[in-house]
């Protein structure tokens, strides 16, 4: 089995001492314990996982988490396969066996030969004829969409459910999250903080942040330690707050640790956990925002905040020159990662006209080359990213002021900011309120007894977080 092409030598969050075997669409493959199934795709050079539900264009990894788009997979086999799995949440297990939804040919060549035909939200037109053409179109559109299929038999894994109650339920294991818990576990209150992550940490599980002059992490393991030790705390990793119900009930999803793997007997394979919460911190986020251009559903393209995830967390850089399309500060981080990681930053395409601030400067006394007001056009390749398009902007920021320029990269970075994750807010009643000042929607007033914290509130800094956490404790 050859060694990951695209794997760092040294760094991330990996037990390189346990090499885990896995194979994906009948090709056999190695990653370590802690990485992911997308991780360990992408440390093998793997770039297309998909295909596009129209045309049958080949798709690449975009996301970390829950934002993924693209590596939605089956995994397993028999009674016991599970179909339309996130790749980015997926936890590597030695033996595990995973495949892409299949791209019939016929698909690939109706969206080649009909392409114009076939505008955005085409089936929607389709559905809305007489009941026996909605039938007939249905069954033709499933079969374009590839969509994983139903197990035969009946699923040999066992599922539980748990009701609990606690006085103070805190949604998200980051920094806002952790704050929180601390301050209610140490006021001696019943808290339970549940995270969709394997780990606690959040956002410093993907950066190189200091607090403090150390490393955040430190702070974040040393935070986990003490939650762990109270006898009045409950810690669920793995675990995914879906529906926040009236009287602050909420219903949270926990993939347990057994992995598909294990031999029999398992224990359950996923708990459903009933919460009762006195109060309820919602420290649930933000999720980064793409930027738009030409081709930019080529493998290669990705965000920021994943490129540099992959980066510290999983030792893996996904390509060699990468070009950072970004319109925020934040987004600076990764190219000051990737050049760290001994890669080459072709340029960074900044669209404002003017971008300032201590990140921007390091970038550059790094000699790394930053076009400002300049845009990504049009991603350039085949298989995956080989260049891209870049082109000055006018004044108004929607018009080409110069001719496009070529550079050759094989990774395009997006970032254009944050959008906080109000779901679960919403889900409780409050309605979203625009911040014209931030150009986000935020967490409305609440109607149940909830607060947020944390970059769901817009504070993206990591000391404002932490504050904000600690109060809403």
């Amino acid at each position: 089995m050859a060694a990951a092409p695209r794997r760092l030598p040294v760094g991330g969050r990996l037990d390189r001492s346990r090499p885990l075997p896995f194979t994906f669409n009948g090709r056999a493959l190695s990653g370590f314990q802690g990485d992911t199934l997308a991780s360990a795709l992408l440390a093998n050079g793997v770039d297309d996982v998909a295909r596009s539900y129209k045309f049958g264009r080949r798709r690449g990894i975009v996301g970390s988490g829950a934002e993924e788009p693209n590596a939605i997979l089956d995994l397993g086999a028999g009674a016991g396969r599970l179909p339309n799995q996130r790749a980015t949440q997926v936890e590597l297990h030695a033996g595990l066996v995973a495949a892409s939804r299949p791209a019939a040919w016929g698909k690939r060549l109706a969206g080649a030969a009909f392409a114009k035909a076939l505008p955005a939200g085409f089936y929607y037109k389709f559905l809305m004829g007489p009941p026996w053409g909605f039938r007939h179109w249905e069954a033709l559109l499933r079969r374009m969409a590839s969509a994983g299929a139903v197990p035969a038999g009946a699923d040999p894994d066992r599922y539980d459910k748990l009701n609990h109650h606690c006085d103070v339920l805190v949604v998200g294991g980051g920094p806002a999250g952790l704050a929180a818990a601390l301050a209610a576990a140490r006021a001696d209150a019943r808290v339970t903080v549940v995270d969709e992550q394997s780990e606690f940490g959040g956002s410093l599980l993907a950066t190189a942040e200091t607090l403090d002059g150390a490393p955040a992490m430190r702070w974040v393991d040393a935070a986990v330690a003490e939650l762990g030790a109270c006898a009045n705390v409950v810690l669920l990793p793995r675990a995914t707050a879906f529906g926040y119900h009236d009287h602050n009930f909420i219903t949270v999803l926990e993939r347990r640790a057994d992995p598909l793997g294990a031999p029999p007997p398992r224990g359950p394979r996923e708990r459903l956990h009933r919460i009762r919460a006195q109060e309820v911190v919602l420290a649930t986020g933000a999720v980064e925002r793409p930027l738009t251009f030409g081709a930019n559903d080529l493998p290669g393209v990705m965000l920021a905040s994943a490129v540099g995830a992959y980066l510290h967390r999983y030792a893996v850089a996904p390509g060699e020159r990468l070009l950072l399309h970004a319109g925020n500060d934040n987004a600076y981080r990764t190219a000051l990662a990737w050049r760290r990681a001994g890669r080459e930053v072709v340029a960074v395409a900044d669209p404002r006209p003017r971008p300032e601030g201590a990140l921007v400067a390091e970038v550059r006394a790094a000699g790394i080359a930053v076009r400002k007001g300049h845009a990504v056009i049009q991603a350039l390749g085949g298989k995956r990213v080989a260049g891209a398009l870049i082109a000055p902007l006018g004044d108004d920021g929607r018009h080409l002021a110069g001719r496009p320029e070529r550079l050759r990269c094989d990774l395009i970075a997006t970032s254009d900011g944050w959008s906080p994750a109000i779901h679960l807010s919403s889900q409780a009643g409050a309605l979203p309120r625009w911040s014209a000042e931030a150009m986000l929607f935020l967490p409305g007033v609440p109607r149940q007894r909830n607060r947020c914290a944390g970059a769901v509130t817009g504070a993206m800094a990591l000391g404002a977080c932490l504050e904000d956490g600690a109060a809403a404790g």
